[in-house]
Formats: structure tokens, sequence, C-alpha cells
């Protein structure tokens, strides 16, 4: 499985940015899929999960009510909708993905800038 994310990039606090990730392989071995982000010195860590079959999502509380995650499967799509974004959400965001068959894959990463 190869991920490859877009759409990051500068964007004012109360903006908004869509994050793609889009998959490659053997996609149809993929159980989960989602979004961790990471600032300097920081661990890794979760902003939102999507299930492949049910669409059953979770998100880290920091961005409940802020942020979206969705997937086109047709498309072996992940999105990212970040809405009202704030200067703490500045981090590089990485797509994860659970297959069964070999494990966890990420992607190269994308950077998310807000200025103040």
């Amino acid at each position: 499985v190869q991920l490859v994310e877009s759409g990051g990039g500068l964007v004012q606090a109360g903006g908004s940015l869509r994050l793609s990730c889009a998959a490659s392989g053997s996609t149809s071995s993929i159980v989960v899929m989602g979004w961790y982000r990471q600032t300097p010195g920081n661990q890794r860590e979760l902003v939102a999960v999507i299930t492949s079959g049910g669409g059953r999502t979770n998100y880290a509380d920091s961005v409940k009510g802020r942020f979206i995650i969705s997937r086109d499967n047709a498309k072996n799509t992940l999105y990212l909708q970040m809405n009202s974004l704030k200067p703490e959400d500045t981090a590089v965001y990485y797509c994860y993905a659970l297959s069964v068959i070999a494990g966890t894959y990420w992607g190269q990463g994308t950077q998310v800038t807000v200025s103040s």
C-alpha cells in the first residue's frame, strides 16, 4: 500500500483546508484509515480515523466539531476537511492506513501552517 498526501499549506486562523490522501496498491486489505499529526519534539498524535466499510469515525477532542474525515472508496482517497483552523493546528499531517494483510502504512506527510 502506498499513501500520498496533498492539500497542506499556509492559512490564516479561522480559515479552512482540505487534505487528501490517495491510496494505491493492495487497498482492498485496508480496514481503517486516518490522519495523525506531529509537531517538532512531540509524538505523533491521532487526529481522526474512519473505518472502511461502515464509515465509523473517531476524532481527537481538540478537533471535534471543526474537522471532518471522509473517504471515497471508489477513488481510494481519504480526506480531512479542516475548518476554523487555529495556530495550534500547525503540524505535519500524516495519512495512515491499517491493512489486515500487511500492517500499518504511513504517507510522507504534508505541512499545515496556521498563522495568527
